[in-house]
């Protein structure tokens, strides 16, 4: 008869256990999905569809989404009470985090359109 996986960790040496546990620990802090990141926080698409203003079809389309905007990932997890961040990771440089990234709108600008105010920023490019 084979040995179970914890009978196996029990045999590794104190150090490889504390590093497996460790990994254990970082790998259950990672979430697969949308979905599963619902279920952590306890709430049904029903309740997500409610705090969102749709109906419950169309969470069930965002949580299988592979792509999306960020406006509606962050609508999405303050709806399941969360609160969403955007961190860069570069290479030889410090973890950066991005707060209130499109929370704000663009100033007004007096006495110009929005279209030519658009045309002239793409222009820009």
């Amino acid at each position: 008869m084979g040995r179970t996986l914890d009978q196996v960790i029990d045999g590794l040496p104190a150090e490889r256990r504390e590093r497996v546990e460790a990994r254990y620990e970082e790998l259950r802090q990672e979430v697969e999905g949308l979905r599963e990141l619902r279920q952590i926080a306890g709430k049904a698409q029903a309740d997500i569809a409610t705090a969102l203003n749709i109906k419950q079809p169309s969470v069930s389309k965002i949580e299988k989404q592979a792509e999306m905007y960020l406006s509606t990932l962050r609508s999405y997890v303050e709806a399941i009470g969360g609160q969403l961040e955007l961190t860069v990771k570069l290479p030889e440089r410090p973890v950066l985090k991005i707060h209130h990234l499109g929370d704000v709108a663009e100033p007004a600008v007096q006495g110009r359109g929005a279209r030519s105010v658009r045309r002239r920023a793409v222009a820009a490019r």
